[in-house]
């Protein structure tokens, strides 16, 4: 790959350029990276998988996490579904699920889960944006699990607050509050880690990009609107090479009682 220009808009008008359609990150490779949890969700998943008879992930992007998790077992659920609200990505996830047997059906993330009570004894959810928690209790099996990787309050703090100043973080998003109200929904916390990761962007372009493809970082983000900000994170970029910032990052396993 040829190193990008140095020049502000170009770098801009190339992040914007860049799909957000999936959660495929590699065009971000040499641009940016992420520390990945110790744990390594998607292995654990498959492991997961492989002692099911029916699983559903829901919000599932395009279907990149839940795709690599099957190909790894040797024997997969019966019944396998996943949900997706954005149509692009159900789009992708269907194309990318199809051949793995996984149904996958539009849903809103702040909805009800379109299947019957009791229809698995797996549910999971990589960085889900919502979690409705009595509809994970009602679609699980009694003594079925729930098993997610989940966004923690402050992520990316730094990167956010040199755009829009200083922010309170949002405490619904905790490992807490999420146990708390699994709990009202009758789910028992089987195991719960939580961990700080160092995040690097090393030009203006990936961070625009980041900022399209996960705008719940910035949710009022455009170009336009913060390009002073913008413009000033490309100068220290342009003087110290990188700009680190730490995302959040919880696993948590519940079970129906």
């Amino acid at each position: 790959m040829q190193p990008p220009s140095v020049n502000f808009d170009a770098l801009v008008a190339e992040g914007l350029d860049v799909p957000v359609e999936g959660w495929d990150f590699s065009w971000f490779h040499g641009r940016a990276t992420e520390q990945r949890p110790s744990w390594g969700y998607a292995r654990l998943l498959s492991g997961r998988l492989q002692q099911a008879c029916s699983a559903l992930d829901i919000q599932t992007g395009g279907g990149e996490v839940f795709a690599w998790a099957l190909e790894q077992t040797s024997q997969r659920p019966f019944r396998l579904a996943a949900t997706e609200s954005w149509p692009p990505n159900a789009t992708l996830a269907t194309r990318r699920l199809g051949h793995l047997r996984v149904g996958v059906v539009r849903a809103a993330d702040d909805g009800a889960l379109p299947f019957g009570d009791g229809a698995f004894d797996l549910v999971s959810s990589r960085h889900p944006v919502e979690v409705v928690w009595p509809e994970v209790a009602r679609v699980l099996q009694r003594g079925g699990t729930f098993f997610s990787q989940m966004v923690g309050p402050g992520s990316n703090r730094e990167l956010y607050e040199f755009l829009m100043g200083p922010q309170r973080s949002d405490p619904s998003r905790s490992s807490q509050v999420a146990s708390a109200d699994a709990a009202a929904a009758g789910l028992q916390l089987v195991q719960i880690q939580e961990q700080a990761l160092e995040v690097v962007f090393f030009d203006i372009a990936a961070v625009v990009h980041f900022l399209r493809k996960v705008p719940w970082t910035v949710p009022d983000f455009t170009v336009e609107r913060y390009y002073d900000r913008l413009a000033a994170l490309h100068g220290q970029l342009h003087r110290d090479g990188r700009f680190v910032c730490h995302s959040q990052r919880y696993l948590i396993e519940l079970r129906r009682q």
